[in-house]
């Protein structure tokens, strides 16, 4: 039997108000963590969750796996660093600058590949971000293989000293979560189911009429511009912009981190984020320093083998079963 509209909603008003608690939760301790835990480590999970969380709205709600989304990181780092040391901006016009070139970078990019699906797609974004990287470590503003270093944090609107790793933090949690808010409106929104029926079944949302490529194309550059976002923000924070943000292993890693935290969640990127980069912060440290990328590469695999929601996905799936 269907239920009554009436208790639809009430499940529905229920289910908004846990979601909002949740947020509330969240935000609370985003807010207390950097008087507990480093705040640069802090800063770091940030920005590579935002990239995460980026590269998800692409992959997990458009059904597109990128293989290039490293370019957009490093596009948005190589600006902001050149105008902060070259220029002496103040860094909201770095960021808003690095932002906007990974957003044409991305327009670019879309239009040369949206067209092609599945291993075709992932292997043109990949040759592309490939001649991105080549033409990094050749031109003259990016410092080619020794990178931008020494990038002023400098005021924020002229006011607000970024040099000091507090005021840093807080003013990354606000560019996290300004792009966490983007990403949420865009897939609950009419747009965002379209996409989802596009990943689901093309040739149906075809036929009942959606231009699939321009939705595909527009999710694509907004991927773009928060990825950039968050590599121009990465770049303030370390004061560092290099070849290692537009390398290919740094697309990997970014795909790594959305499936062990779980694609196609909101919240699983953050979390994939927060154990990639915390496994590779302990394991430096330790004498396995130089094996990184082999116990990385065999979490991978256990993920895809074993779970494949990801952490954030069966975690749900197991409320889902025994709490409902």
């Amino acid at each position: 039997m269907h239920q009554p509209a009436e208790t639809l909603k009430a499940v529905a008003a229920q289910q908004q108000k846990r979601r909002w608690m949740l947020y509330g939760f969240l935000l609370l301790l985003a807010l207390v963590a950097p008087w507990v835990t480093y705040p640069v480590f802090l800063m770091k999970i940030l920005c590579f969750a935002l990239f995460a969380c980026a590269f998800n709205l692409l992959l997990g709600y458009a059904g597109l796996l990128s293989f290039g989304h490293a370019a957009f990181l490093a596009t948005g780092g190589y600006y902001t660093g050149y105008l902060l040391s070259q220029h002496s901006v103040t860094p909201e016009v770095g960021i808003l600058v690095g932002t906007l070139a990974a957003t044409v970078l991305g327009v670019l990019f879309g239009v040369l590949s949206i067209r092609r699906q599945g291993i075709y797609f992932a292997m043109i974004t990949l040759a592309l971000a490939q001649m991105v990287f080549f033409f990094y470590l050749q031109a003259d503003f990016t410092g080619g293989e020794d990178g931008l270093h020494g990038v002023p944090r400098g005021q924020l609107f002229g006011l607000i000293d970024l040099s000091n790793n507090l005021a840093m933090y807080y003013f990354v949690l606000a560019v996290f979560l300004f792009g966490f808010m983007v990403i949420q409106r865009t897939i609950h929104s009419p747009f965002g189911q379209v996409l989802k029926a596009i990943r689901e079944n093309e040739a149906r949302a075809t036929s009942l009429g959606y231009n699939t490529d321009a939705y595909k194309l527009v999710a694509f550059v907004l991927s773009a511009a928060l990825a950039g976002l968050a590599g121009a923000t990465k770049t303030v924070v370390f004061q560092l912009a290099s070849l290692t943000d537009a390398h290919w292993h740094m697309s990997g890693e970014v795909v790594l981190m959305t499936l062990v935290g779980g694609v196609g969640t909101l919240f699983g990127p953050l979390v994939g984020a927060a154990f990639v980069v915390g496994i590779e912060h302990q394991l430096a440290q330790s004498a396995l320093g130089d094996w990184v990328n082999v116990i990385l590469g065999a979490i991978f695999v256990i993920c895809v083998l074993v779970f494949r929601a990801g952490i954030v996905g069966e975690i749900t799936k197991f409320i889902e079963k025994n709490f409902r």
